[in-house]
Formats: C-alpha cells, sequence, structure tokens
C-alpha cells in the first residue's frame, strides 16, 4: 500500500498492524525511484545518505517481529539489542557518506574555480520536462534520454557557443556558454534527499543563470513552476535570473498558449527540443552573451532580466 503524504514512524507501524500490509509513504517511494535510478558513485553516495536519513527514525518498525522479554532492571530483549546496534552503525555511515559529500563538494569548488568565468546557465525543471533532451539539442551531448521520472540523477556540463543576437553588427565572435543539466524536481520532494544532493544542486546555486524548462503540454505545469521554485527557493536561488523554457510546444496548438504564459510569466522561450527548434532560446542566450558583466561575474548576473 502506497500513501501520497508522508507519514510518521508511528502512523506507519500503526498502519500496518491495521491493515497487514507493507506500507509505504511518498518519500520512501521516491527515494526507492532514486536508488534504481542512480548510476554514478556521487548519486549513490547521495541516494543511500537520504534512505538512512529516512530509515533511522523507523528502525523500530523492522524489530515488531522480535522478542522485548525483559527479565530485570537493565536486561533487554534481543530485539532492542539489535535495535540499538542497527541505529549506531547506520550513524557512523551517515557520518562518514557525509564527510565523502563534503569532499565531493569542495573539488567541485575547485573545478569551478579552475574554469574561470565563462557564462554559465543551469537547465532546471520539474522531473521529466526535457532538460536532458535541451541540452542534447543546444550541445550535441548524447545523455540518457527517456520518457520516465528521474531518468538522470548525475549533474552534465557541456559547452556551447552562441552567436550574438545583434548578428554581425556587434563585431562579437561567438561566446561560449557552459549549460549544466541538474537533476529534476518533483511535488514534495522528501527534505533528506534535497539536502543529500545540494552538492549536485550547488551548479544551480553558481550559475550566472537558470533557464527554467517547463513541459508546455502538461496540464499542470502551473503547479511545477511553484514545485521549481520553492525549491529553488530552499536553495537560496530565487533571485538568480530565469529565462521560462517552455518545452514540447510541438504538443500546444495555437498562438494563445504563449500569449496567456507571456503575461504570466517574464522572460520566455518557447521550443521543442526532440525536434530541434530551439532558435528562439539561442537568441535568448545570443542576448546574455552580449551582456558583459553578466558573463564576466555571478553576482553580476543576480539581478531581474531586462526584455
Amino acid at each position: 500500500m502506497i500513501v501520497d503524504e508522508d507519514l510518521s514512524p508511528g502512523q506507519g507501524k500503526n498502519l500496518e498492524r491495521a491493515l497487514d500490509l507493507r506500507v509505504m509513504d511518498r518519500s520512501e517511494l521516491i527515494l526507492d525511484i532514486f536508488a534504481s535510478r542512480a548510476k554514478s558513485k556521487e548519486a549513490k553516495m547521495q541516494v543511500e545518505l537520504a534512505q538512512l536519513e529516512y530509515l533511522l527514525p523507523r528502525l523500530a518498525r523492522m524489530w515488531v517481529h522480535l522478542s522485548r522479554i525483559r527479565g530485570g532492571i537493565g536486561l533487554r530483549g534481543p530485539g532492542e539489542t539489535q535495535l540499538e546496534t542497527d541505529r549506531r552503525m547506520i550513524r557512523r555511515k551517515i557520518s562518514q557518506l557525509k564527510k565523502n559529500l563534503d569532499r565531493v563538494t569542495r573539488h567541485r569548488e575547485v573545478l569551478r574555480a579552475r574554469r574561470g568565468h565563462i557564462l554559465t546557465a543551469a537547465l532546471v525543471g520539474y522531473t521529466n520536462a526535457g532538460k536532458s533532451s535541451l541540452l542534447r539539442a543546444l550541445t550535441g551531448a548524447q545523455p540518457f534520454i527517456e520518457d520516465r521520472l528521474f531518468a538522470t540523477l548525475d549533474t552534465l556540463t557541456r559547452e556551447t557557443a552562441i552567436p550574438s543576437a545583434n548578428g554581425g553588427a556587434s563585431h562579437r565572435p561567438p561566446t561560449r556558454i557552459r549549460l549544466i543539466d541538474t537533476v529534476g524536481f518533483i511535488r514534495k520532494l522528501p527534505h533528506d534527499l534535497v539536502a543529500s544532493f545540494r552538492a549536485t544542486l550547488e551548479e544551480a546555486v553558481r550559475a550566472h543563470v537558470l533557464l527554467h524548462v517547463i513541459d508546455a503540454s502538461h496540464p499542470d505545469w502551473q503547479e511545477h513552476v511553484e514545485v521549481v521554485n520553492d525549491v529553488l527557493n530552499d536553495l537560496d536561488v530565487a533571485n538568480a535570473p530565469v529565462v521560462h523554457v517552455f518545452n514540447k510546444m510541438d504538443r500546444v496548438e495555437g498562438p494563445a498558449f504563449r500569449e496567456a504564459t507571456r503575461k504570466q510569466l517574464h522572460y520566455t522561450a518557447y521550443v521543442s527540443a526532440a525536434h530541434g527548434e530551439i532558435d528562439e532560446l539561442r537568441a535568448r542566450l545570443g542576448r546574455l552573451a552580449d551582456d558583459a558583466a553578466l558573463a564576466e561575474t555571478v553576482q553580476s548576473a543576480r539581478r531581474p532580466l531586462t526584455e
């Protein structure tokens, strides 16, 4: 049985006892999906840390079938002894994983410092919005792409050349821009999972601009936008400049959608990454590349975009 809400350890235990069924809450299901998608060593560490953080307060549910007999003061049944042993092991493992991920974070900072002041754009968005497809269309990279939730968990970075939006009038050669694909978000994403993937999401925090990829064909795209914005708020990147990239426009009929969304969201671009229709976004990126101040420092990018 799957419950579309987070359950406390006590609630989960009581439901399993009352229904005589295995009960999973939303967070546990999402963690299981992430575990099946993790491929790289870093992603596996991040998912394992989140799973252990989730499991620690719920260990007692695993030992309800064991004895709790107490023969006297200070004497404990075998189940309770094993439970405490497991808790100590999990705490040690959590501590070690956090140390390993701290090293990953420091390594990323060193690599970021070596890259210099190249214009960087992070692809963020709800899961399955088409971020990896857009990265492929813009750069020619070949990330793993599949029509399913959380198809990719690893950060992928690629560079491409963006011509000036002013054409030959600017006399500027094409500018190199670095594009970073990030893990997709979802409604009520478990807090432990966000914390574990913070090293990966740090790329979004440090980017000059965010490309918020939105599935234009999804009936709940507005809710998806709110979910992504909430996660970005938690990561303290709410003030970063954002281009709202409506993807899968080949599935949207008529001009009404564009007119309505332009009124709701500033600085938009409409694409169909699967069909290579990305000229509008490349033009937007060209305008950003023409902004020399934006390309020079991260701090100069922390301001509203203008049309």
